[in-house]
């Protein structure tokens, strides 16, 4: 056999290698691509790892308004089950901007089933000529805040009407009595006791402002608890006095929390004083103290009124009043007991209560506490 016909033998079988290579490969890379997830729907690049750490709603809906992406917090808030949009508003408006290419923006509702509806804002636009894309944010909180906010004005506003009002009543009376010196002296009387309860009642909606969001202190430092005692008992004697109560202290001494001291003294003597106006005369009030594996324990309790059952889950209400009719001879404003709550919940304590009406009312004020060098130490 020559040379040539070797040769040419040769370049034959290399074909032949190279085909049967060539073919082996398709048909591998055949069989592969029949194991092969379907491929999703082309999504532009870098979109999807946006909406990965996105921590408001993203939704990216096709043309068949089926959902090719969305971001867990979609998922959380319920507008996603599987590849479908649960909130038909939300997939009416993807409709519409798919349909006319404008950016819409609006306010919906998402309902719960075991839990108040959800207020968010939808921002849909066109991504594309195929996609549409949801940006969903949650509202509900702002909603709320605001709510609170719009009831805090109005109550504010009708709570400094009456003792401004009543002032100026007064003032008319005393000029028209300029010639009684005996109903002079009893309307300017009337008129101070309305003064103080319009100054009380200011320096308490500032103290609450200062208190509504409950954040924790920056810089807490150890309050003597008895001192704050002392001095909630020393605000409340006159009143005491002047009805008849009896004002005890009792318990643990030496104890201390770590807090703001204002606004420690400022809780403590709103429970003092509310038990001194709300007790019968010639009743006794108890202020005790006593460390616990929570902090340190403060409770007042008296011999008054009581609160009714249904009413006690509401009485830390801003406002709030448990006999609304009595609250003008009390002097009260309301605000005490929301007070001493928020104080509560910015030292990382709580408030409770127990009452039975017509026996007396128990509350509880709890702190967390300091503790000493040498206890330190020992637990070390």
């Amino acid at each position: 056999m020559g040379s040539t016909t070797q040769a040419a033998l040769a370049a034959l079988l290399g074909a032949l290698v190279a085909g049967s290579a060539m073919l082996a490969w398709h048909l591998s890379d055949r069989q592969q691509r029949r194991y092969l997830p379907p491929a999703d729907p082309k999504v532009p690049s870098g979109v999807a790892d946006v909406l990965s750490v996105l921590r408001s709603s993203a939704v990216l809906v096709d043309e068949s308004d089926a959902v090719v992406k969305a971001s867990a917090p979609a998922y959380a808030m319920g507008l996603v089950t599987g590849t479908s949009l649960r909130l038909q508003e939300l997939a009416a408006l993807i409709r519409d901007v798919r349909r006319d290419g404008l950016i819409r923006e609006t306010e919906l509702v998402v309902p719960r089933a075991s839990a108040p509806d959800r207020y968010v804002t939808a921002r849909v636009a066109p991504l594309g000529s195929r996609l549409v894309l949801a940006l969903v944010e949650d509202r509900t909180r702002e909603r709320q805040v605001e709510a609170v906010r719009r009831d805090f004005v109005a109550n504010v506003s009708h709570e400094l009407k009456t003792p401004v009002g009543a002032i100026r009543l007064l003032a008319e009376a005393v000029q028209d009595a300029a010639g009684d010196p005996a109903a002079v002296q009893n309307f300017a009387t009337r008129m101070l006791a309305e003064s103080d309860r319009l100054s009380r009642l200011i320096q308490q909606i500032i103290e609450l402002s200062r208190l509504q969001g409950d954040e924790p202190l920056d810089s807490p430092v150890p309050v003597a608890i008895d001192e704050v005692i002392a001095s909630a008992v020393d605000a409340s004697h006159t009143n005491a006095n002047a009805k008849h109560i009896d004002m005890m202290t009792e318990g643990e001494e030496g104890l201390k929390v770590l807090g703001s001291e204002k606004q420690v003294v400022a809780a403590v003597s709103n429970l003092v004083a509310n038990a001194v106006t709300y007790s019968e005369p010639n009743s006794r009030v108890v202020v005790t103290r006593k460390s616990t594996d929570d902090g340190v324990e403060i409770s007042v309790i008296d011999q008054g009124i009581g609160i009714p059952q249904a009413e006690v889950n509401r009485i830390f209400e801003r406002f709030y009043r448990v006999d609304p009719a009595r609250h003008r001879s009390t002097g009260g404003t309301g605000l005490g007991l929301s007070i001493v709550k928020h104080v509560a919940a910015t030292h990382g304590g709580d408030v409770r209560v127990w009452s039975a009406e017509g026996h007396g009312s128990t509350f509880t004020l709890t702190l967390p506490q300091h503790a000493h060098p040498e206890d330190q130490e020992e637990r070390s």
